[in-house]
């Protein structure tokens, strides 16, 4: 394994500029490209295209992030096969992928919602008082 012996927060520093840098560079800007493809922003509902960015993402990082893991995590000990570290990578894409796509989808995506309503409501608010 190639993270076997350092210390377990080093991985985490590790495995976290590594999701940074692969969501920022490849992940966004994709899924906003596919998500264009299949929905106009302009005609289409915002709720409906922020769905359709966030399937996208998760398509894109799901997999892309299964690979590093599999990478990182591979017992390198053993000897190196190809067919050894793909079996990994759709082994570590069949677990995370269910998780990642329906929590995104029912979790994180409607609480992230519900706090910018309550943040942006509270600022509106504000300006509407100070404005009257």
């Amino acid at each position: 394994m190639l993270v076997r012996n350092l210390p377990i927060w080093t991985v985490v520093i590790i495995e976290f500029i590594l999701a940074y840098t692969l969501e920022i560079t490849v992940g966004s800007p994709m899924s906003f490209k596919l998500a264009c493809k299949v929905f106009d922003p302009r005609e289409t509902h915002p709720v409906l295209f922020e769905t359709a960015i966030i399937c996208a993402t998760v398509g894109i990082m799901c997999p892309a992030m299964s690979f590093l893991a599999a990478f990182l995590y591979y017992p390198y000990y053993a000897g190196f096969n190809i067919f050894t570290l793909l079996a990994n990578w759709i082994k570590l894409v069949c677990f995370n992928f269910p998780f990642a796509f329906f929590s995104q989808l029912f979790f994180i995506q409607p609480f992230i919602r519900t706090c910018f309503k309550a943040v942006f409501r509270r600022k509106a608010e504000t300006t509407q008082t100070v404005n009257a």
